[in-house]
């Protein structure tokens, strides 16, 4: 659903229609005035060089993201082997060129405000990749 009104917008990731879905995880997509916002759950097991590599195409996410985890505890780990282990509550800007994965048996939900904008680098989370819209 989307309320608009003299410069305010709402839209729910509970009623959007692009929901991109992937092995172990999805995203929950709204676009607003000049912003992609995602809502991501990745579950337990989950890992980006498992999961996501191969559709992507390359040996590490090449996105930027920018966002909040909710929930659960995901690793995160730089192509140059630098390492953090993020946790609710935890905002968080992790540059392009990682591997992350979740760590423990609760799945890991966070926002994203940068890492699901519609462009090649992008990946699996662009729309064209998308296995799953309702």
């Amino acid at each position: 659903m989307i309320m608009s009104t003299d410069g305010i917008t709402r839209k729910s990731f509970d009623e959007t229609q692009d929901v991109r879905s992937f092995d172990h995880g999805q995203a929950a997509v709204v676009e607003l005035t000049g912003t992609t916002v995602g809502r991501v759950t990745f579950e337990p097991g989950w890992r980006w060089t498992t999961h996501l590599a191969a559709v992507a195409g390359t040996d590490s996410c090449r996105a930027l993201h920018t966002g909040i985890v909710l929930s659960g505890r995901l690793h995160i780990r730089m192509d140059d082997g630098r390492e953090m282990e993020v946790g609710p509550g935890d905002a968080l800007v992790v540059s392009p060129g990682h591997d992350a994965w979740v760590v423990g048996t609760e799945p890991v939900v966070m926002i994203d405000w940068t890492g699901l904008a519609p462009v090649p680098e992008a990946g699996p989370f662009s729309p064209a990749a998308s296995s799953t819209t309702r």
